[in-house]
């Protein structure tokens, strides 16, 4: 399962927000993308944080009692990102992933964002390896 990596099971073109972006904006892309999430990115693709739909349902609740918004990604992402490397074994991300632990990290590569991987994406991945052991044990 070691060599089970998080390359062969990340999304390689998720959507990416940027923190001058209107968090209207934002919610409608990862709406649209069907992504609880995204990273948020600089110029250069480097990693400055993440906004998980929690994050932006604070923002908006208390927009929605003025019926005005004007907040950007900056003001409600995270810059305090867990994330992973390609190369990293998805079986020591399903044991990061027990408990409270975020539900998708940004993938990271050389500093730059290569993709993201979620829960599903790591139950598929051990779905799968579960199933080959399976096959070869008859």
């Amino acid at each position: 399962m070691e060599s089970v990596k998080v390359k062969d099971y990340m999304e390689r073109h998720p959507v990416w927000l940027t923190p001058q972006m209107s968090l209207s904006v934002a919610v409608d892309t990862l709406l649209e993308a069907h992504q609880p999430g995204a990273p948020v990115v600089d110029d250069n693709q480097q990693l400055v944080g993440f906004v998980s739909e929690q994050d932006c349902l604070s923002v908006l609740l208390k927009s929605s009692y003025h019926c005005d918004i004007t907040a950007t990604v900056a003001d409600c992402m995270r810059s305090d990102v867990l994330s992973v490397s390609p190369e990293d074994s998805v079986l020591e991300l399903a044991e990061t992933m027990l408990g409270q632990k975020p539900k998708i990290y940004p993938v990271v590569d050389e500093g730059q964002v290569v993709g993201i991987i979620d829960r599903s994406r790591v139950l598929t991945a051990i779905s799968g390896h579960l199933k080959s052991c399976f096959r070869n044990a008859v």
